[in-house]
């Protein structure tokens, strides 16, 4: 895709991820130049452990406002399902993978909740989502009882996979081919398809574009970060389920109902599109990815607290969705808006500390970043329709 179809993209009211990637860019050298110790591969390594947890949160919150909604209980989810999978393992001696898997099912159950109130009682996604941070805190702080805090051991698989383990690095190579040669074949195959029916296809130059875009962004992180502790399995996982969630959103009819509903949902029903299944299946993916980022985020502290989940995470998430490129209007955003905006959010914060500035510097330059990004999505909605508004009712 030229720079002329980005551009048209644009101005139709869409917002590819590569301007947002450039924008990245642009923060990167800016931090860069203000503080060389940015740069430096060891930072860069914390710069994507510390992304990690947070980033499957905002994938998740990515899938909601792709169909026009919005879940303010992320965070909330993400540290109930950390106090679950800690106590349920240290305090009542279950499996570890038990204990993980159980505080994911509860997430499950919890977006099947949402989006059955949602989809089917009408009730509506804001304050529903609202009342139900209110009461996953409550039940996180029962849970976790009066000490207020379980630790997990230092030896356990999950602590050790979320701070310890990093992909050695002839793997890593293999991985980046892998993932190269997995970009390439399938578009060759779906070029020679519609050529084969007569249909427009994706040219031979274009496929090459992209595929070389694809082994510059895996090939240069990766040499880079070996020249530190190299790239942790934490975040060969994050990148994975993003990659699975943009291959879901865009090649199947679970992906197409998605966008059709957040575009308009009255026109996805009256066109076949099961609006009710695909909202309750939003919603459970949203709030199992949440409690997935909560259990990562407690093996990568080691802990479970009554701070988990808490303060300014699901502000964080949403910001990075948005930030990323996904619409608070919904039908416009990809899987790759999680990955690039909480990149974006992380490299500020990050960028800011090591310039010696407060957490008060932070918030500012965050928020400034998300009214750019709010604006420039409600700018570009209003060119595709006169008015949009979240939380319609099913």
């Amino acid at each position: 895709m030229n720079l002329a179809e980005h551009w048209r993209r644009m101005r139709d009211g869409e917002r590819p991820v590569f301007p947002i990637v450039v924008a990245l860019v642009v923060i990167w050298v800016i931090l860069g130049f203000a503080s060389p110790a940015f740069w430096a591969p060891e930072n860069l390594v914390n710069l994507s452990l510390q992304s990690v947890s947070t980033g499957i949160i905002a994938l998740g919150v990515v899938i909601v406002l792709l169909i026009g909604q919005i879940d303010l209980s992320v965070g909330a989810v993400s540290g109930l399902a950390a106090a679950i999978a800690a106590v349920t393992a240290m305090s009542w001696g279950w499996p570890l993978a038990i204990a993980v898997v159980s505080a994911l099912a509860v997430g499950a159950i919890i977006g099947v909740l949402y989006g059955v109130l949602i989809a089917r009682v009408g009730l509506p996604g804001f304050v529903l989502t609202l009342a139900g941070l209110l009461i996953a805190t409550g039940l996180q702080w029962q849970i976790l009882g009066d000490a207020g805090s379980i630790n997990l051991p230092f030896d356990s698989w999950l602590v050790r996979f979320t701070q310890t383990a990093f992909v050695p690095t002839p793997v890593a190579w293999v991985l980046v081919t892998l993932a190269v040669v997995g970009t390439a074949v399938p578009r060759v195959i779906a070029r020679r398809r519609r050529r084969a029916a007569d249909l427009g296809a994706e040219s031979v130059g274009a496929i090459a574009l992209k595929t070389l875009l694809v082994a510059v962004l895996l090939a240069v992180p990766v040499a880079y970060l070996s020249q530190a502790r190299g790239v942790g399995w934490s975040v060969v996982l994050f990148v994975a389920l993003v990659w699975a969630a943009d291959i879901l959103l865009r090649r199947t009819r679970w992906g197409r109902g998605i966008r059709a509903i957040g575009g308009d949902h009255h026109a996805a029903r009256l066109a076949g599109v099961p609006v009710r299944r695909i909202v309750v299946s939003a919603f459970v993916a949203c709030s199992t990815l949440a409690a997935l980022g909560g259990v990562l985020a407690a093996g990568r502290l080691a802990a479970a607290n009554q701070s988990s989940g808490g303060g300014e995470l699901f502000l964080i998430a949403i910001a990075a969705a948005i930030v990323g490129g996904t619409s608070l209007y919904g039908g416009r955003g990809n899987a790759w808006s999680a990955l690039v905006g909480i990149l974006i959010i992380q490299s500020i914060a990050n960028g800011l500390t090591l310039i010696d500035l407060d957490a008060s510097a932070r918030n500012i330059a965050t928020g400034v970043v998300l009214v750019l990004a709010v604006t420039i999505d409600t700018l570009l909605s209003r060119r595709r329709r006169p008015f949009a508004a979240t939380g319609d009712v099913f």
